[in-house]
């Protein structure tokens, strides 16, 4: 089954489609449509039907139903970026055939070593062909393992038409790795009832809850004057930015100390001078209420350090970001059941899981549309580390093709 996927997943990753948060254009990079495009040609070479490329870059497709039966149009999501934080650019992949166990040492840095010890997903894939970047690079398997996996299934199901389905609509979004994937998805337009992102991680898991997120942006007003002659009359906005972070928090509250469904609150990044000082703080958790305990916490924290260094003021503003898709996924208990069934009929164990993160699902189930996410079978995202078993790619693949002969079979 992988001549259906890995050509086409190894000329992907050599697409460099990073992501930017700095940018105010939509998609945040040009570059992205590079691959767009592609993917529009690919589709239809395949012979999809209503093929687009729109004008904020999403790419939608068509595969027409196949039975004459009353089945649910189902959406199949991926997006094209890559994480801005490791760069995309001439990724080399690296195919290990056969893994048999131990460290694998990245062929051009040697310094990045995927250690077996810390990579337990590892001890379930002796035997399997590992592919890696060769540690100058991401690899792009999120998102890019999701892509081809997708097209893959839909190879398989147009080269086999026994195979009933209903209506496929097929996404390709940009910029779904700096939060904004779905800003211009027009859900009306692509018109699926429910939908899967294949954006996952370890082979098997089926994940229906996300993060509830919001951004919250402290501005600090700092007193300025020449420092020559400031005895007692600046009062610096960096320092006061610097007392408000020691504040925290040190063993628990934050990314690097919590796990599982524990929230955080994590200075992601800070600005300023003397007068003005920013810092912007990622709020997580998994329900509204422990969202609003941790903005209040660090609300409290501001009242504090303005009484204390009046005329100098801190004020936080709030921006939602997304909310835990579960909330809303749980109004349509099958489209998780049908899910797991899926992964089951692939010969593997299904695992429900948690997203200690986001995906363009969690805002599409705001949308109307229930979006779980899908195993791709990648690992250490966002890092030279990256990997992924094409084995497990296999079973991705296959996953796809039984879910959407479940929902011709129980509709």
């Amino acid at each position: 089954m992988r001549h259906l996927f890995l050509d086409r997943f190894l000329t992907y990753v050599k697409f460099d489609t990073q992501s930017s948060e700095e940018s105010d254009t939509y998609p945040s990079t040009m570059k992205q449509l590079d691959l767009s495009r592609h993917l529009v040609k690919e589709l239809n070479e395949l012979g999809l039907q209503d093929v687009e490329l729109t004008k904020h870059g999403y790419v939608f497709a068509t595969l027409p139903a196949n039975t004459d039966k009353k089945v649910p149009t189902i959406g199949l999501i991926a997006h094209v970026d890559t994480s801005p934080e490791v760069s995309g650019k001439d990724v080399n992949p690296i195919i290990n055939a056969n893994y048999q166990g131990g460290d694998i040492v990245l062929k051009n840095d040697p310094v990045q070593v995927i250690e077996f010890a810390q990579n337990p997903a590892l001890k379930q894939c002796i035997g399997h062909d590992i592919i890696t970047t060769d540690g100058t690079t991401l690899l792009g398997a999120d998102n890019k393992a999701g892509i081809a996996e997708i097209i893959g299934a839909l190879t398989y199901l147009i080269e086999h038409p026994e195979i009933k389905h209903g209506k496929l609509r097929i996404a390709f979004t940009v910029d779904e790795e700096v939060g904004t994937g779905t800003e211009h998805f027009d859900v009306k337009q692509f018109d699926a009832d429910y939908a899967y992102t294949i954006d996952g991680e370890t082979v098997g898991e089926i994940e229906d809850e996300t993060f509830c997120a919001d951004t919250a942006i402290i501005t600090i007003k700092g007193v300025n004057v020449h420092p020559g002659y400031a005895k007692n009359q600046m009062i610096n906005g960096i320092k006061i930015g610097s007392e408000l972070l020691e504040r925290l928090p040190k063993d628990r509250l934050s990314p690097e100390t919590t796990e599982k469904r524990e929230g955080y609150l994590h200075p992601h990044a800070m600005k300023g001078s003397v007068e003005n000082t920013e810092i912007v703080f990622l709020v997580r958790d998994f329900t509204v209420e422990g969202l609003k305990e941790k903005e209040e916490f660090l609300q409290t924290i501001c009242n504090e350090l303005s009484g204390k260094y009046t005329p100098a003021s801190l004020s936080m503003e709030i921006k939602e970001s997304y909310r835990n898709m579960k909330y809303k996924i749980d109004e349509h208990p099958k489209v998780v059941e049908y899910a797991l069934e899926a992964v089951k009929r692939s010969g593997v164990e299904p695992i429900k899981n948690i997203i200690r993160g986001g995906t363009d699902g969690a805002r599409l189930s705001y949308m109307d549309l229930p979006t779980p996410n899908v195993f791709t079978g990648g690992h250490n995202f966002h890092s030279q580390k990256e990997w992924i078993s094409i084995q497990d790619m296999e079973k991705a693949v296959e996953t796809i093709i039984n879910l959407v002969q479940i929902w011709v079979e129980k509709s």
